[in-house]
């Protein structure tokens, strides 16, 4: 019997980071669409984040996401001990992470060129572009096991930072967490 329990949260997982890699290149696209139409029109360098409608209000969606994720299936679950070895449900746990640090890299990717569309909010969020880009491959980390104190902790930072940079220009970002299909992309 615990064989098959095995098995099935082997194929959970399986699935799961099926439906992530499947998905993760479809998220967040459309934030930086040209706006501009025509083969005549010679737009400036920022037109399409210049007339980019709602910015803040994509700002905070995005990066409100993020810091859900983060904190619901990272933060949290490092804190309780789930990614230890041997700890009740690390595997799914595990899975679970990976999945919330990809989609925290993809929404927060998301949120900074949202915020190019604000001028006020593109000059607070600049400085934690390198952040983000840190945050590029934790997921995998996260998925395999193979995070750290450290690794858990640079989520959180970028997080924080990213909240702090929002409310700076006047975009407060409060924390939203995922539904499980928008963590896996559907």
């Amino acid at each position: 019997m615990p064989s098959l329990i095995r098995a099935r949260r082997a194929l959970v997982a399986l699935f799961l980071s099926g439906a992530l890699l499947a998905t993760t290149a479809a998220c967040g696209g459309d934030s930086t669409q040209s706006m501009t139409t025509g083969a005549a029109a010679s737009p400036t360098a920022s037109a399409s984040f210049e007339k980019q409608k709602l910015a803040k209000t994509r700002f905070v969606a995005n990066a409100g996401l993020a810091a859900g994720a983060t904190y619901q299936w990272i933060v949290k679950p490092y804190r309780e001990g789930k990614f230890k070895k041997g700890a009740d449900g690390r595997t799914f746990a595990l899975v679970k992470a990976g999945l919330a640090g990809a989609f925290t890299y993809n929404r927060l990717k998301a949120a900074v060129n949202n915020a190019k569309g604000d001028p006020l909010l593109s000059k607070a969020v600049a400085p934690l572009t390198a952040g983000i880009e840190s945050l590029k491959d934790l997921g995998t980390k996260l998925r395999k096991g193979e995070a750290t104190a450290d690794d858990v902790g640079s989520f959180e930072n970028v997080i924080n930072s990213v909240k702090d940079a929002g409310k700076s220009a006047g975009a407060e970002v409060v924390d939203k967490v995922p539904s499980a299909s928008q963590l896996s992309g559907g």
